[in-house]
């Protein structure tokens, strides 16, 4: 051995290739300088946000308002409720919402 610790890491770059690392988008350029300012988390969501994904709760709250648009009985207004339910489960404490009666769904489309 003529090194003193083993890089495994490095180890396994070298044997990538570097012409792999070339095709980079961006490689050798400096990074934004917004990106600097910025914590790991929020360059996250700004390239999620920019690569078109969105979170679970988002999708199922377009899901769940064009549901209550459609509604027609008592049975979808329990499924409705169910997937509010699930809804509240995993959005931020502050976008959940209560579930609907039928009295209510008049308010609850403007709501959602």
């Amino acid at each position: 051995m003529d090194r003193k610790y083993n890089d495994l890491i490095g180890d396994i770059l070298k044997e990538s290739g570097e012409k792999d690392r070339k095709d980079l988008q961006g490689i050798g350029k400096p990074l934004p300088k917004d990106y600097v300012k910025r914590d790991v988390f929020q360059n996250f969501q700004k390239i999620a946000k920019d690569a078109g994904y969105l979170p679970y709760w988002l999708k199922l709250q377009k899901e769940i308002a064009l549901q209550i648009h459609t509604i027609t009985n008592e049975k979808e207004l329990k499924k409705i409720n169910k997937r509010i339910k699930e809804y509240n489960t995993v959005c931020p404490t502050s976008m959940q919402r209560s579930t609907i009666t039928l009295e209510e769904l008049a308010k609850a489309k403007k709501i959602w």
